[in-house]
């Protein structure tokens, strides 16, 4: 009898299996979101004159130092929104510090800049134009001047920001390109698998996501972007070798900041090399393989690795081919300043 009820108890627990499976599948499968089709702010109104003028304003090389470089220079659209450099050079073809992160899904991120230093792409926006290192112009108000002195500017910015008595200003600036940003969204099979359509990612590719949430990749990689909502130190369980940049800590001089920096987004990260801030790790297999070791103390197998590399590429979206697709730009007036 002790024999019967022991082979019983077995054979339920077999045919219980699949369903258990499926059911730890589905728990970590709570833990993300399709994209949205824009990410959509309180104050700052997604119109199409505002989203039409932040196209121009992303490509336009005249609001930096000698005219040689646009938001589009180091985040580049047909390129899934970077430039595959560690670091991107400046105005002078000096380098920065940090990798230039990908504008495409970022407007959904916790904050922008790999220590969160701007809190929305509006305010992003406005930093490397006036950086000395990046696009390098003197101070916003120069940058206003230059934009009053392009008479289609002055169009655009009427129409963009209706009823305002002086409507280029630095801010409506950011404003404008922000809305522009707002809706650069990449979906994938990955966004149809959570849809419910369970065929949309191969067998090989779902058997990565299992990987990947077992492995313990979930706990910062998720939400709709796959990471960009929370910052993580690096090297949490095991010290990250020759690291000199603190992160977090350069922006809020906090001491438990240091090393921080804010989680990147897994979307398209098959197109997005280099990684990390210092673009150090040169491919995807390197970096998942560090991340096992470094972030959760686990030696993954090449097997483990392989298959989390399979997942990880069904995140690549769709570049919106139109919507990025560079504007006539307007002309210089007769007296359009030159930094």
């Amino acid at each position: 009898m002790k024999i019967a009820t022991t082979i019983t108890a077995a054979i339920l627990a077999l045919a219980v299996q699949p369903v258990l499976a499926d059911a730890v599948s589905d728990s970590f499968l709570m833990m993300f979101k399709a994209l949205p089709t824009e990410a959509p702010s309180a104050d700052n109104e997604l119109t199409e004159a505002k989203i039409n003028l932040g196209r121009m304003l992303y490509y336009e090389n005249r609001l930096s130092k000698g005219e040689k470089l646009s938001c589009n220079s180091c985040h580049m659209l047909d390129k899934y929104g970077q430039d595959n450099l560690p670091f991107s050079p400046g105005h002078e073809g000096k380098v920065g510090g940090r990798s230039s992160p990908s504008t495409y899904n970022a407007a959904i991120h916790i904050a922008q800049f790999w220590d969160g230093r701007a809190p929305s792409v509006e305010e992003q926006a406005k930093g490397p134009v006036l950086n000395p290192g990046e696009m390098g112009m003197p101070s916003a108000d120069f940058v206003v001047e230059v934009l009053k002195s392009i008479p289609g500017y002055v169009e655009a910015f009427k129409a963009a920001f209706p009823g305002e008595a002086d409507p280029i200003t630095y801010n409506n600036f950011g404003k404008a390109v922000g809305a522009f940003e707002r809706k650069l969204v990449t979906p994938s099979r990955w966004d149809d698998y959570l849809k419910g359509n369970k065929e949309a990612l191969t067998a090989e590719e779902s058997k990565g996501f299992e990987t990947f949430a077992k492995a313990g990749c979930v706990t910062c990689h998720n939400g709709p972007a796959v990471g960009g909502m929370m910052y993580q130190k690096l090297g949490l369980v095991k010290a990250w070798p020759e690291l000199k940049d603190q992160g977090r800590f350069e922006a809020t001089k906090v001491e438990t900041d240091k090393f921080y920096f804010k989680v990147p987004s897994l979307r398209n990260i098959s197109e997005t090399g280099p990684y990390l801030h210092d673009g150090s790790v040169k491919t995807l297999e390197e970096m998942v393989s560090k991340m096992g070791e470094y972030q959760l103390g686990k030696n993954l197998t090449p097997e483990e690795t392989t298959s989390i590399v399979t997942f990880l590429k069904s995140l690549k979206g769709e570049i919106p081919a139109e919507y990025i697709a560079k504007p006539k730009l307007p002309e210089s007036g007769p007296n359009t300043p030159k930094a």
